[in-house]
């Protein structure tokens, strides 16, 4: 499996396979800002809406693929603010249901803390739904988790779910 990090015309081309991996997150029960029934023209609208972030560098997207076709994707974006240039937040980490349990998201989830690393950002900046795989990757990535806000957002079936809120220190 390759990880790739994409150019702005790299992301464009990808367009298509970052809308299904969004899509078989959501079906998948992945809380990723998405209800269920989400559909490929949806999730692909929401991707280009990042095209401007990544062209400009604010927003960093890798994709990891092999002969079965894009598996995963993460993204990283970085604070804007003159105050806050040391930070990063991981937006985006999913993985292909045929994929999960087998060590690609922690893959791509060290990928990005290099490149924000090399770009001398120190700080991390995530949040997943309380109880999920997703927080025991984290948790088992050396991240912290510094707390829980309830009913913060809904699940893809649209129940409220509690948050928990990770950062990690990079140097």
């Amino acid at each position: 499996m390759t990880i790739t990090r994409l150019s702005p015309e790299g992301f464009a081309a990808a367009l298509p396979a970052l809308a299904d991996l969004l899509v078989d997150s959501v079906a998948g029960g992945a809380s990723v800002g998405f209800l269920a029934g989400l559909d490929r023209a949806a999730a692909a609208a929401w991707w280009r809406s990042r095209a401007a972030a990544v062209a400009d560098g604010s927003m960093v997207v890798w994709l990891a693929g092999g002969p079965a076709g894009a598996r995963g994707t993460i993204s990283l974006a970085y604070a804007d603010k003159p105050n806050a240039r040391h930070r990063g937040e991981i937006v985006k980490l999913a993985v292909h249901r045929d994929a999960r349990g087998r060590g690609l998201g922690r893959r791509l989830l060290a990928v990005a803390e290099r490149a924000a690393a090399e770009a001398g950002a120190d700080l991390l900046l995530l949040d997943t739904e309380t109880g999920s795989a997703a927080e025991r990757l984290y948790e088992a990535a050396g991240w912290v988790r510094y707390g829980i806000v309830p009913e913060y957002a809904a699940g893809p079936e649209g129940v409220l779910k509690d948050c928990s809120f990770f950062y990690k220190r990079l140097s």
